[in-house]
């Protein structure tokens, strides 16, 4: 055991001094390897920053929850569009309905969005998401507030004219100031803040959530029509609950909509599993290409690594026949040219790591990335396997090379 850590030891400092010796010829090597790790760390800071990024938007859509729409969500296949847009739109009483023909649901909204200009004196935000809902909107959406209320059933019914402003809404419209209480315009009304919500950030990296303003539905009406565009959310207790709950919703609104047995379904039920079937495959996508790449960043490094390695046993073939000589065992000699490929590779893992940081920073600025802990360590254990296994031949080499053919190499 003390002549394997001796050696060990002796291997790393040999290793050192051998890099110390060719500055440029390792730095030249490693290059593919650091595009290797660059590669593979910046595809695994993307993926789990999507990851991430789409928990967190599940959340804000509303876990458990069906969503009963005249479009279905479109994502992959033939998109029939033509089918779809003769549909009879959804009603607010239908919410109503539902509440009454489906027992097992937890919470039903009627919502509705639009998008439109919000001022506050001379700052004003174009583009703002206008969202109108029943009082459960915000049971449905799970969102929080973080200061002041939500609004009631009863400021719905009578069309209050109250908002709740989004993170982004509250920051740029009152900088550094309390907002409860203030009035703000919505598409040229006034309308009385009496909430704030809590910051939601991006959905999936990109729509700002927190850009947005929720009035209750009624007022919406009295803005933007009601006539199309209403969507219907209930939501059930569990998932094994929404399982169930979803064919209760279809049978429901076939009831509602007064549809024949042998009549097609005119409405559409739409759930975030669609997403997570989505993204499941665009992450395989990603992934794919990712693997593609790094694996053959790495080869190419790997192979420059296994080439200098040779140069390197012929140039030392004095001295391995010296220290075989008096008495070091192949498996010395080849421990320690194992070790000068696995420094080599992780010299390139620690600067491709140290690369990755800023790459990461710059994703952030345009889409999402999150580096952890457990991405560094997969980086520096995959530099040391292509260390290992493209440094075993050439050590291998040195490994079983005869004290006398080696003396006398010139």
């Amino acid at each position: 055991m003390n002549r394997l850590l001796l050696s060990i030891t002796e291997g790393f400092k040999i290793a050192f001094t051998a890099l110390w010796a060719n500055k440029m010829r390792a730095v030249l090597t490693t290059t593919c390897i650091v595009i290797g790790i660059v590669s593979v760390t910046s595809m695994n800071t993307m993926t789990d920053g999507v990851d991430r990024a789409f928990d967190s938007s599940m959340e804000m859509l509303g876990r458990n929850v069906v969503f009963v729409e005249k479009w279905p969500w479109g994502f992959s296949g033939e998109y029939r569009w033509w089918d779809y847009r003769n549909r009879r739109e959804m009603q607010v009483s239908y919410a109503d309905d539902l509440r009454r023909l489906v027992p097992s649901a937890s919470a039903v909204s009627a919502e509705a969005f639009r998008n439109a200009r919000v001022r506050r004196g001379e700052r004003q935000l174009d583009g703002v998401t206008i969202a109108g809902g029943t009082a459960s909107f915000f049971e449905t959406s799970t969102i929080n507030i973080e200061d002041g209320r939500f609004f009631t059933d009863e400021d719905d019914q009578r069309a209050a004219k109250v908002v709740v402003l989004g993170a982004t809404v509250k920051d740029r419209l009152f900088p550094n100031e309390d907002a409860l209480g203030k009035e703000v315009r919505i598409a040229g009304q006034r309308f009385s803040v009496i909430g704030i919500l809590e910051s939601q950030g991006n959905f999936l990296g990109v729509e700002d959530f927190d850009n947005q303003v929720i009035i209750p539905l009624n007022a919406f009406g009295s803005i933007f029509s009601l006539r199309w565009g209403i969507r219907l959310a209930v939501q059930f207790p569990t998932d094994e609950a929404m399982i169930e709950g979803e064919y209760e919703v279809i049978g429901a609104m076939r009831q509602i909509r007064q549809l024949d047995p042998l009549d097609d379904d005119d409405f559409a039920i739409n759930q975030t599993a669609l997403f997570e079937a989505e993204f499941n495959s665009m992450k395989m996508i990603i992934y794919g290409i990712g693997i593609f790449l790094t694996g053959l960043a790495l080869f190419v490094g790997g192979i420059g690594v296994m080439n200098i390695m040779f140069v390197s046993v012929k140039e030392r073939t004095r001295e391995i026949g010296i220290r075989k000589a008096v008495g070091a065992k192949s498996w010395e000699i080849l421990l320690q040219f194992l070790i000068e490929a696995t420094v080599i590779c992780l010299f390139g893992g620690v600067i491709g790591v140290l690369l990755s940081v800023g790459i990461t920073e710059i994703i952030n600025q345009f889409f999402v990335a999150y580096m952890d802990w457990g991405t560094v360590v997969n980086a520096l254990l995959l530099c040391t396997f292509v260390g290992i296994l493209f440094g075993y031949l050439p050590s291998s080499r040195a490994a079983k090379s005869t004290p006398i053919e080696s003396l006398r190499y010139e």
